[in-house]
């Protein structure tokens, strides 16, 4: 064991079971194999779950629950973000930009006068 990851050994572990699990059950059925002591564990706990979040093997699932992808079809592990993202708000936000740019330009450029022509004064 000691040559395998930690999704190495999650992957052995959910291929014995017949369902999703939870991450925290997960996370401590790999600790007890690894071996891990508290400190060690803590430490890695983040690693693990992103580790887990990239491995192509891995989906995570309803309630926090995590299974292997193979197990699941396309529709049930993507989610579909065109929602979330919407164009019409990127328009308005870069010319919201765009308006602060050319007001500031403006304000700069006249900042620029105002202190030519003190200087003209003494």
């Amino acid at each position: 064991m000691a040559n395998q990851s930690m999704t190495d050994v999650a992957f052995e572990l959910m291929s014995k079971k017949k369902k999703a699990i939870p991450f925290r059950k997960l996370w401590e059925e790999v600790v007890a194999i690894m071996g891990y002591s508290e400190s060690v564990a803590l430490n890695k706990l983040s690693t693990f779950y992103a580790n887990m979040s990239l491995d192509t093997r891995f989906a995570l699932v309803e309630d926090g629950k995590w299974d292997l992808r193979s197990r699941h079809t396309y529709n049930e592990t993507h989610r579909d973000l065109s929602d979330i993202l919407d164009d019409s708000d990127d328009e308005n936000e870069f010319e919201d930009e765009t308006e602060e740019n050319e007001f500031d330009e403006e304000d700069e450029e006249k900042g620029r006068k105002d202190s030519y022509s003190s200087e003209e004064e003494y």
